[in-house]
């Protein structure tokens, strides 16, 4: 299991250095992405985030005060979502982009925090927020869980799109895409 742990720690690390990185080349192209991570064509502060999120997943890849970054992360990932894609959702709330990205946004959010709860805290002493910051990293799972859920009902929504995703030398579009959903749908209730 510890293996598993570390390995899973170094690809969220390498994953949140990527979208890091990836703010930098939206900001210079001036390319406006939404959803998780943000991207902003404002410099000022598309730069910050960029490096933000590359310390943050440095942190995670390293070890060094990972537990700390991850919750940070998750706290991070949970007020976009919270701030910018809740109003969103209320005024399309019919619209699977729109609900797709925030709960990408949401998993995102859940897989930090899910990452923290499995790295030992470092620490004896109690604080008087420890008892909120545990309850936020058990909320991971299952937030990740409810995110998963919702996608798989959205590909059965949305079948066609699915289907043409699929790679044209494999056959069977449409029987990948069936299989896709139902597989987020059960992992997610099994989460």
């Amino acid at each position: 299991m510890e293996k598993i742990i570390v390995q899973g720690r170094l690809f969220f690390g390498i994953a949140i250095i990527a979208y890091g990185v990836e703010n930098f080349f939206c900001a210079h192209l001036g390319l406006t992405v939404r959803g998780v991570p943000w991207f902003s064509t404002n410099p000022l502060v598309a730069y910050p985030t960029g490096v933000v999120l590359i310390v943050a997943g440095l942190s995670i890849v390293t070890g060094v005060r990972a537990r700390t970054t991850a919750i940070l992360l998750g706290i991070l990932f949970l007020l976009y979502v919270l701030l910018f894609e809740v109003s969103a959702v209320a005024a399309k709330p019919m619209s699977v982009s729109v609900r797709t990205v925030f709960f990408e946004a949401l998993a995102m959010s859940a897989s930090a925090l899910t990452l923290a709860g499995t790295l030992p805290s470092g620490r004896s002493e109690f604080r008087p927020w420890d008892t909120v910051l545990a309850k936020l990293i058990w909320s991971g799972p299952y937030l990740f869980g409810v995110s998963s859920v919702v996608f798989g009902i959205d590909h059965f929504l949305v079948l066609n799109f699915i289907a043409s995703l699929v790679p044209a030398w494999l056959p069977g579009h449409m029987f990948w895409a069936y299989l896709t959903g139902a597989a987020f749908v059960l992992a997610g209730i099994s989460i």
